[in-house]
């Protein structure tokens, strides 16, 4: 019962953006620390003296973040058309059998 008597409290439209904004929160930490984790075994794992990354480490990083992005871009794109395929699929299912029923 809300505040100026009404028995049914109105039922938000459309998603929680609190339940959105930490879905997408979680989902960029764990994508920053895939990248880390990844690019810094491949470009600055082994020991060194020095504080700073040398010239190579940089440029190694750069490229393997970028590599990572890209490849999860295009992993990005080949799901999304296999869902609208799969989409496609579900409502031509749905057709067919309204037409078999009907």
């Amino acid at each position: 019962m809300n505040f100026f008597g009404g028995g049914q409290q109105q039922q938000p439209q459309g998603p929680d953006p609190v339940f959105a904004a930490k879905t997408e929160m979680e989902m960029y930490t764990d994508l920053f620390n895939k990248i880390s984790s990844s690019c810094y075994h491949k470009c600055a794992s082994r020991k060194h003296r020095d504080q700073d990354l040398s010239l190579g480490e940089m440029t190694c990083t750069d490229r393997c973040v970028a590599k990572y992005l890209d490849s999860q871009q295009l992993i990005g794109e080949v799901l999304r058309k296999a869902n609208e395929a799969q989409q496609q699929q579900a409502q031509q299912m749905v057709q067919l059998q309204q037409q078999m029923g009907g």
